[in-house]
């Protein structure tokens, strides 16, 4: 990694012209182990760390004899803790020496305690804090720092007795965008022994009890409850128009004397607040040259005073993006961004449609089809070359290929039993290309 320096003399020299006679090298000393007192340690660029707590990290001590290597080694040491993607400095003497580190600190994920159940998430971070002080729920993906977090909850469960592994790993948010840092024990063969709600009304969901056999009886997870709250409890409440409902975090409720080991079969208890209920207002729409305000309005199905059905409004966005790939926008974007009347519990979207580059039809690539298939297939195919690609029609055709295909190939005789199918745009020439593999 590249270090820059900023300094009007080489360091060595410096020392030499400003340090007292009695720190001057002796002859035996070379330029490269001139040394000189540290006065001060100083950073920037830092955003979530202090300047004392990236001082520390370095591992320099202020009134110590350093050199230029102790310098460098300082900022290497900055780099293998994970938590700064870019790392320079310069120096300058005063009374000592004065060195600044100019940071840029790495991207940070949540820390995700996956199946750790004899602890609560604040007794696992509270470990981490007594090695890493700065902790505040975040890790960064790799590094010193992530190592250090793995090793002092490693040091909470040995002092427990239990004999588990401890793994870590960056994975998939359950319960939101981006990446966790997950940290996972192997060894106990603990299992959901049952999942219960503090909202009742779920007990008289027919499809939330058909779901529960998806992860009843299986390993306890985090991870696993996480997943099923986002896929199949969510959804209840969004169709409910409560759009900021707060599932869990799930907790664990025995009966009987706390002990080391736990039983097998693990209870679980997921507390919930499902929020108010929203109603849908209105919806400003820009961006959008060439489909009609009125028929992205058509797509959404929603109109003022509707309850704000989160899937719903889901499945209409999803419309709105099929309508501009009607007009051959393949790359369209939509960017809808809420505003919640919290008085009123009414939801407004300003969206911004970015429509790109239009396609045209530009030529079908077939294989693993007979030539007679192929002749039929291009005959069926409903978008003439040159003309706006319909995305809508291109779907048609697949669904048709792979339910009905006698109406493309009448009674020729054909063996396949999947089509795969791909896009091939070409923004510069503005035309896309159908490819499709019969196999």
């Amino acid at each position: 990694m590249r270090r820059n320096f900023r300094a009007s003399f080489p360091f060595p020299l410096l020392l030499l012209l400003l340090l007292p006679l009695a720190a001057r090298p002796t002859p035996a000393q070379t330029q490269e182990t001139a040394t000189a007192a540290l006065h001060e340690v100083r950073a920037d660029g830092q955003k979530h760390l202090s300047e004392a707590q990236v001082a520390a990290l370095t591992g320099l001590v202020v009134g110590s004899e350093i050199d230029r290597t102790d310098l460098q080694a300082a900022a290497d040491k900055l780099v293998q803790t994970g938590l700064f993607s870019k790392v320079s400095y310069n120096f300058e003497t005063r009374m000592g020496v004065v060195v600044t580190y100019h940071v840029e600190e790495s991207r940070r994920i949540p820390a995700y305690f996956d199946n750790i159940p004899w602890f609560a998430d604040s007794e696992l971070a509270d470990a981490i804090r007594k090695k890493l002080p700065f902790f505040d729920g975040t890790l960064p993906e790799a590094g010193g720092a992530v190592d250090q977090a793995a090793d002092a909850i490693k040091e909470l469960i040995a002092s427990h007795g239990l004999q588990v592994t401890l793994q870590h790993e960056v994975t998939g948010n359950p319960t939101g965008e981006g990446n966790v840092q997950l940290f996972k024990v192997e060894g106990p063969a603990l299992r959901i022994e049952k999942l219960e709600f503090s909202d009742p009304s779920l007990l008289a969901s027919k499809a939330v009890q058909q779901h529960l056999t998806e992860i009843v009886g299986k390993p306890y997870s985090r991870m696993a409850i996480d997943l099923f709250l986002t896929e199949a409890i969510r959804p209840v409440y969004l169709s409910k128009g409560c759009l900021h409902p707060k599932l869990g975090p799930p907790q664990i409720r025995l009966t009987g004397k706390p002990g080391p080991k736990l039983p097998e079969q693990i209870p679980v208890f997921v507390p919930i607040d499902p929020g108010p209920v929203y109603h849908w207002k209105e919806v400003h729409w820009t961006g959008n040259a060439t489909v009609s305000e009125f028929t992205l309005n058509n797509d959404m199905g929603m109109k003022a005073g509707d309850v704000a059905d989160g899937m719903k409004m889901e499945a209409g966005w999803d419309r709105v993006r099929e309508a501009l790939g009607h007009h051959g926008f393949l790359d369209a974007k939509v960017d809808a961004v809420p505003s919640f009347d919290e008085s009123a519990h009414t939801v407004s979207y300003s969206v911004t449609i970015h429509e790109g580059p239009q396609y045209r039809f530009g030529k079908m690539v077939l294989t693993g089809l007979s030539p007679a298939a192929e002749k039929k297939l291009h005959a069926a195919w409903p978008i003439p070359q040159g003309e706006i690609f319909d995305k809508t029609k291109y779907e048609e055709v697949l669904s048709r290929l792979q339910l009905h295909q006698e109406q493309i190939f009448g009674e020729l005789p054909l063996h396949y039993e999947t089509v795969g199918h791909w896009l091939q745009p070409d923004a510069s020439s503005g035309t896309v290309d159908v490819l499709l593999d019969f196999k």
